[in-house]
């Protein structure tokens, strides 16, 4: 299952002043091509996704794949992003600096079946990992685990071949259960939100990794090592 996030960007989006100078609006113009590019980069890498999931669903009785969901960033939090990082807000800075305009996040089943996705992605010629943090062999201090793969698509257009980055993001169902409702108590909740309950949610995270553990061993018919 493909799930969007969000969609492509028209320059009558882009809300730009009546007295906005030709520099302003030739930004506003460089920003919808910039997406436009960056979809197309998406596109490419999710019909791969879509190829690998179909493959094997016709011939094993798994797929590694339980979903997809992938979105492009909106202008606003690219050019925020820019800001942070101390950089000016051009079109070129955005080819430089930043690698996640396009992004996928994959859920697998069960935990080998994002490493076996990784062997399968690392092997195609076409894609190349420009970089890779395992979150989930070493999380975050907040208990958060993914694998993220930075990825070189290429696209082809009007100039030739053109190499844009795709952030992929590789979790289990579990994962992105904790993910996804830390994210809601830690940032969209209307409550202060202490060290206390960070504390406890890193507990939760560790549940939740032990799970998919035991989820993983019932599914390979292993039994369970004890330890007395």
């Amino acid at each position: 299952m493909m799930i969007e996030k969000s969609g492509s960007i028209q320059l009558k989006e882009i809300s730009l002043p009546e007295d906005a100078s030709p520099e302003l609006r030739e930004l506003a113009q460089g920003m919808v091509r910039v997406k436009h590019l960056y979809r197309s980069a998406l596109k490419v890498a999710v019909t791969q996704m879509e190829i690998l999931d179909e493959e094997f669903a016709s011939l094993y009785d798994h797929t590694p794949i339980h979903h997809i969901e992938y979105r492009i960033k909106t202008v606003d939090s690219i050019v925020d992003k820019l800001k942070r990082r101390g950089h000016e807000v051009t079109i070129d800075n955005i080819f430089a600096h930043i690698q996640d305009v396009a992004g996928i996040r994959v859920i697998c089943n069960y935990l080998d079946d994002i490493y076996y996705l990784r062997s399968l992605l690392t092997r195609n010629e076409s894609f190349k990992v420009i970089r890779e943090v395992d979150y989930i062999k070493e999380p975050k201090d907040s208990g958060y685990r993914s694998l993220h793969l930075i990825v070189e698509v290429p696209i082809v257009i009007s100039e030739g071949t053109l190499h844009l980055p795709v952030e992929i993001q590789l979790r289990t169902i579990a994962m992105d259960m904790w993910a996804s409702l830390e994210h809601e108590l830690r940032y969209k909740s209307n409550r202060d939100f202490n060290e206390t309950e960070a504390a406890r949610l890193r507990l939760c995270s560790e549940a939740v990794y032990e799970v998919d553990r035991e989820m993983q061993n019932i599914y390979q018919g292993h039994a369970p090592e004890y330890h007395v």
